[in-house]
Order: C-alpha cells, then structure tokens, then sequence
C-alpha cells in the first residue's frame, strides 16, 4: 500500500498585483505531502516559501492549478470552507509566538478550543504540554517564560485541536541556536513519537537538513539546492 498523501498540489501558481507589475509569489508549483512526512521549505528571502504555506494550509486560494488536502478538492474553496477545513486539521505555528500575556500557559491553550467551540479536557492539555517538556510551566505567565519555552507553548495550542498536520513558518526566526534546535528537536519527537505531518519554512540551513525531506524553493519554484544558492 502507497502512502497516504495529505496534500496534493498541481501547477500551483499565486500571482499578486503590485501596481502594473505582476508578481509570481509562486509559479508552477507540483508537490505532495505524505501523511507522517516532516519537510523543510527553503530558499531565499522572497522565494515563495511563505505564500506555499499560505496555499497548503489552505490560508489562501491559489489564482492557477489544483490543490486537494485530504483528497478534497480546494483549489476554489471559500473562505467559510477554507475555515472549516483549518478548524480541527490544521495547526498553525508562526514567527510571533502571539500568546495571550495576561493568560496562563494552560489558558493559552483552551483559548482556540473556546473559540472552536470544541471539547475542552485539562488532562489532555496537560499531557501536550509534558510532551513539550513545559509539563511544569503549565501554570505560569508568558513572561515568565523563555523565548524557546514560548514557542513550544505555541507548538502545544497549535496541537491542542489535535490536527492532522502543522504549518510552520520561520518558528525559530526569533529565536537563538540553543533555543531554535530545541524547538527543531520537539519537531522531530513530535514527528516521531505522534506522526504528525509537518510542513515548515527555515533560512537556516543546519536546521532545515535535520528534516526527513527538504524543498528548495527560488522565485516561486521548486529548484535544486544548488540552483537555490543555499550553502
């Protein structure tokens, strides 16, 4: 039996107009995602890598080609079924930890259940949080936390909804070494131990090789790493 593809995407193009002149975010893209696949976006600042996220994690329509997650066909989805596909199987993961400072760690994680209006089980919580090693942070405030220790809250709500695959883009760009390859190591047990599908973007090539599979990505296209101009 073939593995089971989780994102399927045919000539993926995004154009954005920019005045006159008329910008190929991403041109022509085929990729496949397969369910328990860790993969690294990379490529230079302006190569697509975040408008690619933006499309398979189904954030944005793209304006050419076919996409299907899941085996559904959302290449012309509206955003009202873009949202309900998001809700519940898809967590997101970005740059900005974006927590709530006045809440809790465990609160920031029943915050995008309440608003899902989805069942809300502290143990549960509790043991996402464990298994992000914060098991003892659960009651702590945002700023009583370290960058890294942020972040891995912001891993802990992405997966609070339980969803089928993470998006991730540039989750260690506010980050030092120490902290960025912890949080790359939570990605790799996480991708391990629950095999979990993760897609996400890095500029930092000593952390995007520690995924199982690499793309590389220039003006808006899927190019080799030497053609990507990545060292």
């Amino acid at each position: 039996m073939g593995e089971k593809i989780v994102i399927r995407g045919r000539n993926l193009t995004k154009i954005y107009t920019r005045g006159t002149e008329k910008v190929h975010a991403v041109n022509g893209v085929d990729i496949d995602i397969a369910s328990g696949d860790f993969v690294a976006l990379m490529g230079p600042s302006g190569s697509g890598k975040t408008t690619l996220l933006d499309l398979v994690g189904c954030l944005d329509n793209a304006t050419s080609g076919t996409l299907e997650v899941f085996g559904k066909d959302v290449s012309h989805a509206k955003e009202k079924n873009l949202v309900s596909l998001r809700r519940g199987h898809i967590g997101f993961i970005f740059q900005e930890f974006l927590l709530i400072p006045t809440l809790t760690v465990l609160e920031n994680l029943e915050l995008p259940l309440y608003f899902a209006r989805s069942p809300q089980n502290r143990n549960a919580l509790v043991d996402l949080l464990r298994k992000v090693g914060l098991g003892h942070r659960i009651n702590h405030l945002p700023k009583q936390l370290s960058g890294g220790e942020r972040q891995r809250v912001a891993i802990a709500r992405a997966m609070a909804v339980f969803p089928k695959f993470l998006i991730a883009d540039e989750p260690t760009g506010n980050l030092d070494t120490k902290n960025s390859q912890e949080i790359f190591d939570t990605f790799r047990k996480l991708n391990k131990e629950e095999a979990l599908t993760i897609v996400l973007a890095t500029h930092n090539p000593r952390l995007g090789s520690q995924a199982s599979r690499v793309i590389y990505l220039k003006d808006g296209k899927i190019v080799s790493r030497e053609e990507s101009g990545i060292s």
